[in-house]
């Protein structure tokens, strides 16, 4: 199988065990993607929000493997904790999601987005792939901050971390790849421009 992977994130800059053929390239399908999960270390990263997310071009690349189950188990090992234990069915996990074309078969993660599954379906036969997989976590804005995300309740956040959470977040915020425009990004720019 020809098993190409999404990034809009983090692997971009930080693939680090994740094997794939040559590197990321912005040639992915345009998704809902907004800085709106806040993540265990307090950062806000990327994830696909079809309600608050900005159609934004993603990057792509092919899995080294060539199997789907060794393809996910991969992108799983890279988004996990260090120690985790890789749950049984990665199919049916909520960490990773994938769309395969040969079986015409979509993760229950993936299926949350029909309108992503249906993107990411388009452009895989536009490009002569079989499967697609990307990282598929949840918002989580609420669980963590106690109010719903909105970009103002965002930047409210972000201004309320100590000065160690700050510098990650910002970090995270600023190794955004270009193509990557959402309206948090927008008004982060604006209130703490680049010196």
């Amino acid at each position: 199988m020809k098993i190409a992977i999404l990034a809009w994130g983090s692997l971009l800059w930080c693939k680090r065990d994740l094997e794939i053929v040559g590197t990321f390239e912005p040639n992915g399908p345009k998704l809902p993607v907004e800085f709106c999960r806040v993540s265990g270390d307090g950062r806000l990263t990327l994830v696909i929000d079809e309600t608050h997310g900005k159609q934004c071009t993603t990057y792509s690349a092919q899995s080294s493997f060539e199997d789907l189950d060794d393809a996910l188990a991969n992108l799983w090992t890279r988004e996990s904790h260090e120690g985790a234990t890789m749950p049984i069915n990665l199919r049916n996990h909520s960490t990773v999601a994938f769309v395969d074309l040969v079986s015409r078969d979509a993760s229950p993660r993936a299926r949350r987005h029909i309108n992503v599954v249906e993107s990411i379906s388009k452009w895989a036969t536009a490009n002569s792939l079989d499967a697609v997989i990307w990282t598929s976590l949840g918002i989580k804005f609420k669980d963590a901050t106690g109010v719903s995300f909105s970009v103002s309740a965002a930047v409210n956040y972000l201004a309320s971390l100590n000065s160690d959470k700050r510098a990650k977040a910002f970090e995270y915020i600023r190794n955004a790849p270009p193509t990557i425009q959402t309206p948090l990004r927008v008004s982060f720019d604006l209130r703490w421009p680049r010196n």
